[in-house]
């Protein structure tokens, strides 16, 4: 049985806003519960970046205000190695990428 039922504009406006603030407001629970989860947000040029493409390990490591010396020893691995990885020239085994990961506080996921 279908039933209908009319609203004013002024009526059907007030309640499309209050759910867009509802939805804005579960939106904001789940980020809250994820960051007190502990997980880490970035900001939107660092995910554009990396969405449109650059390598991972090197946004990354610019966005914790790393060198690629810095990265290099703190991760242990050769430099050279670490430029023709960002450079996308080799992928690095899953070792190397895992050390490298734990150096930029990151899932192994978010590189690899």
């Amino acid at each position: 049985m279908n039933e209908m039922i009319t609203i004013t504009r002024e009526e059907y406006d007030r309640l499309r806003e209050a759910a867009e603030d509802l939805a804005d407001l579960q939106a904001y629970d789940r980020a809250k519960a994820a960051l007190d989860a502990g997980e880490e947000s970035y900001p939107a040029d660092v995910v554009n970046r990396i969405v449109e493409g650059e390598n991972p390990i090197k946004v990354l490591r610019e966005f914790r205000g790393l060198t690629q010396m810095a990265l290099a020893e703190a991760s242990g691995v050769n430099r050279v190695q670490l430029v023709t990885i960002e450079q996308g020239k080799r992928t690095g085994s899953i070792a190397t990428l895992k050390r490298i990961a734990e150096a930029l506080s990151v899932d192994l996921d978010m590189i690899a």
